[in-house]
């Protein structure tokens, strides 16, 4: 790559051995502007040298799943704001997050993304950009609201099939597919039968079974892949992609695969706590067993190894922390003490900051995943799924200059103690990781280095989105899915 004129970079990374999702290569990369100017070998100085020898150099993180300063269906408030969000997903090697702009019943759509606007721009250290979670889909909400914040950037939705307050019928669910086809937006589906929770959480309550490892009890495996395969159907009848997110069972794997392989355009995320959690972990004494509970729950050994293999195989194309920060106290996880049941305790785990340094550990340094497939998993396929390539996701010519040093050599015992949230707690609490991000730049700005913030709050830049890139090639529709196309009309105006 050849430069096109003469200034000097603001920022030189020099002898680095760089790897994008497409291959590994030894260059330098001048960095002006903020944007990637030149990658090539033996690159003039700029006016502040890096260098990178023994270390690798990877796109910035991209972590397209995690609830900051939201308000959760049962009226909980984050742990974590976007500043302390932000600065914990920098620590980690992130560089850019995509959280949630999360409408309640009442709430109406454009003031909800103002007010997540302002709190974003008042405190994020790095680039950031929302998906909606849309929980009323009214006509005011389908017809004018939704297709305004698509156009707007927002192009993305997140919808639910469980929660009392946040769940959405399948009529519901076909109508937001509909308006996010017209308007080039991809719906991102929490899939588990709301029924089937609420049918078996009802027997064990009244049975007197309310510890926190029933949470995984009342949440089987069968609500998630029955759901899953309902939200493909009810895609597959709209004609549009879908993405599940946050797949934690093995039948729930085998069902996307499977759609996938007959052409549906279905996608498909995991987290940290489907690789490295099990719902054994719940099974600890007192309340201590809530900090592992989530929504799907970890399940077993079986399932780590087909999240796994899905990752491995594309079934599973990005790799998400679903970072849902609570305390360990009445403010979160325990609303009543020692008496809060399964039902009651805020659901979610932390993951923001130890997402990519336990994928990075467990899976490229014991090789598990090569570090072409990591790089896709963290950063690239998240820039194309969402609409931020050619911005976000790769070491490349006119590029954002978002880059992380990772030193394969570094050793970390994790502990609550040494990460940036304000969770207080972390369920990997004692895992020995090898491999870390040390140096972290933002638009080449440097984020972290020498264990220490270096950025103001505030900083960081709201990302407005493009359409969605499927991360292959979008099946095409059936003759018989055309006609019947066709014949109803499955756009609103028709």
């Amino acid at each position: 790559m050849t430069a096109t004129n003469d200034k000097p970079f603001d920022l030189t990374i020099r002898n680095g051995r760089i790897s994008n999702a497409d291959g590994t290569f030894h260059a330098d990369i001048g960095i002006r502007g903020g944007v990637i100017a030149h990658v090539a070998p033996d690159l003039p100085p700029g006016a502040r040298d890096v260098d990178a020898m023994g270390r690798w150099v990877l796109p910035g993180g991209i972590d397209s799943h995690c609830h900051i300063e939201q308000l959760s269906g049962m009226g909980v408030m984050c742990a974590d704001d976007f500043y302390s969000g932000t600065v914990s997903a920098a620590f980690g090697g992130t560089t850019t997050i995509l959280s949630f702009a999360a409408q309640h019943r009442a709430d109406s759509i454009p003031e909800v993304v103002a007010a997540y606007g302002k709190l974003a721009r008042e405190k994020a250290v790095i680039d950031y950009g929302f998906h909606l979670i849309l929980t009323n889909p009214d006509e005011t909400a389908l017809r004018e609201h939704l297709p305004k914040v698509i156009r707007e950037g927002i192009t993305s939705l997140k919808v639910y099939m469980t929660y009392d307050k946040l769940k959405l019928d399948d009529y519901q669910l076909l109508e937001v597919m509909s308006v996010a086809g017209e308007e080039g937006a991809l719906v991102m589906m929490h899939a588990e039968n709301h029924d089937m929770i609420r049918w078996i959480a009802h027997r064990l309550l009244e049975r007197g079974h309310a510890a926190p490892k029933f949470h995984a009890v009342a949440h089987d495996a069968l609500a998630e892949s029955e759901a899953t395969n309902r939200a493909i159907a009810l895609a597959r009848l709209a004609d549009v992609p879908v993405l599940i997110v946050h797949v934690a069972g093995r039948e729930t794997v085998d069902v996307i695969r499977n759609a996938r392989r007959l052409g549906a355009a279905v996608y498909a995320e995991s987290c940290p706590q489907y690789l490295f959690l099990e719902a054994a972990d719940s099974d600890k004494p007192g309340m201590e067993g809530a900090k592992f509970c989530c929504s799907p729950p970890p399940r077993d050994a079986d399932s780590q190894e087909a999240v796994w293999a899905g990752l491995k195989d594309g079934t599973l194309g990005v790799y998400s922390s679903d970072h849902a920060p609570y305390r360990f106290d009445a403010s979160g996880k325990l609303p009543k003490g020692d008496a809060t049941t399964f039902k009651e305790m805020a659901n979610g785990v932390p993951g923001i900051e130890l997402r990519l340094p336990l994928l990075f550990s467990e899976g490229v340094m014991k090789g598990r995943l090569g570090i072409e497939e990591f790089v896709a998993l963290t950063s690239t396929n998240h820039a194309r799924m969402y609409g931020l390539a050619p911005r976000k996701g790769a070491i490349a010519v006119g590029a954002d200059a978002d880059i992380v040093l990772w030193n394969p050599e570094r050793t970390v015992e994790v502990s609550a103690a040494m990460l940036h949230d304000n969770v207080g707690y972390t369920p990997y609490e004692g895992r020995v990781l090898q491999g870390w991000p040390e140096q972290v730049f933002s638009r080449g700005r440097c984020v972290v280095r020498d264990n220490a913030l270096q950025v103001e709050r505030g900083t960081g830049e709201y990302i407005a989105r493009g359409r969605p890139d499927p991360l292959d090639s979008r099946p095409a529709a059936s003759l018989e899915r055309g006609r019947f196309s066709e014949l109803v009309g499955l756009s609103r105006g028709n």
